[in-house]
């Protein structure tokens, strides 16, 4: 019996599994899963050993892996064998902080990778549309990724939700700061940078509960904040140093921990529980002797430094890129999910690409919380929008007013936007700190 167009066209079989060790060991199925993801990010290669440290860590994640794999078993001599895998895809799930103390579970996508010479079979979209589906089944109200190129995840109803900034503050002389006590507080030492990775998890949990937008962190990050090694790169960094911030109370509320290179340093990592803390270690950055500035990836669109500093053109954003993409996944679960500085009502219609989160529904915000139910077909709609602009609108990062402005929604009542910008705005600055 000969095999059907179908099959023909797409000759891929997707598996699932988890990186996990059995008896101490791992499988050679996560070692050839990992070396296809480190080909496709252009990390190291990965052997056993390599493979071994990184499901010690992901087993505690929860990491599940996907790969695609040839179906008919066959590869040209010499090329990787079928047990390759030629597109690789993970989850692993975490919460995001979304106002007023809440944390929402989040289905968190990684690792995705297709071969040169696999693309365009409709590989990426076969197995993200059966994970999105299989993460609604299993109760998600919404799945996040933080992207590589930013033009592939919209068309699958992605939404930019945070945006990140690379600045630059220069420090030749010392930070000056507008009230110098505010920075000033608390106590500032050196330390180990392995001290770091002992600290990470607890005071991570203590940053996530007060940062909006945060989402959760995965467990490698105890080794990369504080140099011990990464995705990529297991070897430790010889040259990152640590900084600790000690509160009134005598405990560590923020480190920091950068990579020195007269004249400037890199921060490898920067956690502040308090704003006695970010500042005061700020501080401790400008009175490095012989650096000229200090460079940041990750800091936020508003950033009390800035507003802090006298010499506020010493700091400079050299780069803002979006960061933490959202995908509502049940747009009831979702919205009554996050918090609300108004009250208000509006009713959306929300399409969707995949049928998800598509449905009119009528949002009622009052005290902080909202009642969120499902509009019969024909019911007053103040506008529509796509599940994608909804995401990103979802913690407030883009008013519906721009994306209107912008094409990309419709508004079918008069005041239909007003009403929805006074029920989603948020007087908080969204801001994540975790890559994945």
């Amino acid at each position: 019996m000969s095999p059907s167009n179908e099959e023909v066209a797409f000759p891929y079989e997707l598996r699932t599994f988890p990186v996990r060790l059995v008896d101490g060991e791992v499988s050679g199925e996560v070692v050839q899963w990992s070396e296809a993801v480190a080909a496709g990010f252009y990390g190291d290669a990965v052997g056993a050993e390599e493979a071994k440290k990184y499901a010690e860590f992901e087993q505690l994640d929860g990491r599940m892996a996907m790969g695609a794999y040839l179906s008919n078993g066959e590869t040209p001599a010499g090329a990787w064998g079928a047990g390759y895998p030629v597109a690789t895809y993970a989850y692993h799930r975490k919460d995001l902080n979304v106002g007023g103390g809440q944390l929402l579970p989040v289905h968190q996508i990684t690792a995705v990778t297709v071969r040169p010479s696999h693309r365009r079979r409709g590989l990426l979209r076969a197995m993200i549309t059966a994970d999105l589906a299989r993460a609604k089944a299993d109760g998600l109200p919404m799945a996040a990724l933080t992207a590589s190129e930013a033009v592939i995840y919209g068309r699958f109803g992605f939404g930019v939700a945070t945006h990140n900034c690379v600045v630059e503050v220069s420090t030749r002389g010392g930070l000056a700061f507008h009230n110098p006590e505010a920075a000033s507080r608390g106590v500032v030492e050196v330390a180990d940078a392995l001290v770091v990775k002992d600290l990470h998890n607890a005071l991570f949990a203590r940053v996530h509960a007060a940062t909006y937008g945060s989402i959760g962190r995965h467990e490698m990050y105890r080794l990369s904040a504080s140099g011990q090694g990464n995705y990529g790169q297991m070897t430790p960094v010889k040259n990152v140093r640590a900084a600790l911030h000690y509160g009134d109370d005598g405990e560590v509320d923020g480190y920091v921990t950068y990579k020195p290179g007269e004249p400037a340093i890199q921060i490898v990592d920067f956690l502040a529980a308090t704003n006695d803390a970010y500042l005061a270690l700020w501080n401790f950055l400008g009175s490095l002797d012989l650096i000229a500035s200090v460079t940041w990836k990750m800091a936020p669109e508003v950033d009390l430094l800035e507003w802090a500093m006298v010499a506020k053109r010493d700091y400079k954003r050299t780069e803002t890129e979006d960061h933490l993409w959202l995908r509502i996944l049940d747009t009831e679960a979702a919205l009554s999910g996050r918090h609300y500085a108004a009250d208000g009502v509006v009713t959306i219609a929300v399409t969707d690409p995949l049928g998800h989160a598509a449905g009119t529904f009528r949002v009622e915000a009052a005290g902080g919380a909202a009642t969120v139910t499902r509009s019969a077909d024909g019911d007053a709609v103040d506008l529509t929008l796509g599940v994608s602009e909804l995401s990103s609108t979802y913690l407030g990062g883009v008013s519906a007013r721009t994306l209107a402005a912008a094409g990309r929604l419709t508004e079918n009542a008069p005041g239909g936007i007003e009403r929805f910008d006074a029920v989603f705005a948020s007087p908080v600055s969204a801001h994540s700190l975790t890559n994945f």
